[in-house]
């Protein structure tokens, strides 16, 4: 029995999802491009930092090329098409390199992790039981970060399941008592003293 790779590779060429983030190794982003471009469909995505390393004019004519800035452009509005999400669901392979590019995760990475962060993640349900969730999520609890957990109803791109945003005042409820608890932890050491 053939799987899905082999049967799509059979009908059509490969859809290959080439992504670049702001390393300086995005200089080889259009060699990339066009090695996949003649054998596979290609679209590629680039952050705004990797844009920085990226000569747009070295992309194959045949590379569909995405920006962060084409991620909501054509969304106003519940039930519009989701660009993250239509790419998931287009692409065959994806190849990635790194991710540490915009000023979020460079304070993420740099974080003095003896403060508290917490974590309200918000995204698709494929996204939120994809392996690799499941693997950073061990990796946010081994570091102490604390999970506000996404719930369950119908998201932004109109799929139903877990991966909305808890509502804010969850969120605001949960670090609140965190600090206060913190807080009374630190007054009541400081009267046994």
């Amino acid at each position: 029995m053939m799987d899905a790779m082999q049967v799509t590779s059979v009908l059509r060429k490969p859809r290959i999802l080439l992504a670049a983030s702001g390393s300086v190794a995005a200089i080889k982003f259009g060699n990339l491009c066009r090695c996949f471009s003649d054998w596979a469909e290609v679209n590629a995505v680039a952050t705004q930092a990797a844009l920085n390393f990226i000569d747009r004019t070295t992309l194959p004519e045949d590379v569909v090329h995405y920006s962060d800035e084409d991620e909501w452009s054509s969304w106003s509005k519940i039930g519009d098409r989701v660009l993250h999400i239509e790419l998931r669901q287009w692409a065959d392979i994806m190849i990635a390199g790194g991710l540490c590019d915009n000023l979020l995760t460079s304070i993420i990475r740099a974080w003095d992790y003896e403060k508290p962060i917490f974590v309200a993640p918000a995204m698709n349900t494929y996204m939120w039981t994809n392996p690799f969730t499941k693997r950073h999520l061990m990796a946010v609890d081994e570091l102490g970060i604390t999970l506000v957990p996404p719930v369950s109803k119908r998201l932004a791109c109109r799929d139903s399941g877990t991966g909305a945003m808890a509502e804010p005042s969850v969120i605001f409820s949960t670090i609140r008592l965190f600090m206060e608890s913190r807080q009374n932890v630190g007054s009541s050491r400081s009267r046994t003293q």
